[in-house]
């Protein structure tokens, strides 16, 4: 399926937020998701079905000053 992860198109074989996170390699923490401008807690992403027409924007955090 093809979703639009920070506003960019991006092929998956994903169907949750979990599969997502680890097809693209995402640290274990300092991470946030969120969908169709809704955060979705992290205990969530297991259960957190995927579908084409949602808009995802994953925000890392960062470190320095």
């Amino acid at each position: 399926m093809i979703l639009k992860v920070n506003n960019q198109s991006f092929e998956t074989k994903a169907t949750t937020l979990s599969e997502l996170a680890t097809e693209m390699a995402l640290p274990a923490q300092g991470v946030a998701i969120a969908v169709n401008n809704c955060m979705v807690p992290r205990a969530e992403w297991e259960t957190h079905v995927l579908n084409e027409r949602l808009q995802i924007i994953i925000i890392k955090a960062a470190y320095g000053g």
